[in-house]
């Protein structure tokens, strides 16, 4: 089972790309991410305020990424082996 990781989408963006990343997370639309924070923020909820905490401690796509990229990249002599 390939583990999931949350991040901010750059290609199903509108804003800070939040709702995207939550949407592949959950696999679910993105739109109905944004719509469950939009009626949150409306009804005096807290949909903006995580919205914004969201947009702040989740890496971008982009961020994922390299850092993944760091670890393909690492010499193979850098490279710990965990024998089970």
């Amino acid at each position: 089972m390939e583990k999931r990781k949350l991040y901010r989408s750059e290609a199903d963006r509108m804003v800070g790309g939040v709702c995207g990343g939550l949407g592949d997370y959950l696999d679910i639309d993105s739109t109905l991410v944004r719509i469950i924070f939009v009626v949150l923020a409306l009804m005096g909820g807290p949909g903006f305020l995580v919205y914004l905490i969201l947009l702040v401690i989740v890496p971008s796509e982009e961020t994922m990424a390299s850092n993944s990229q760091h670890v393909v990249d690492a010499a193979p002599e850098e490279v710990e082996v965990l024998e089970d």
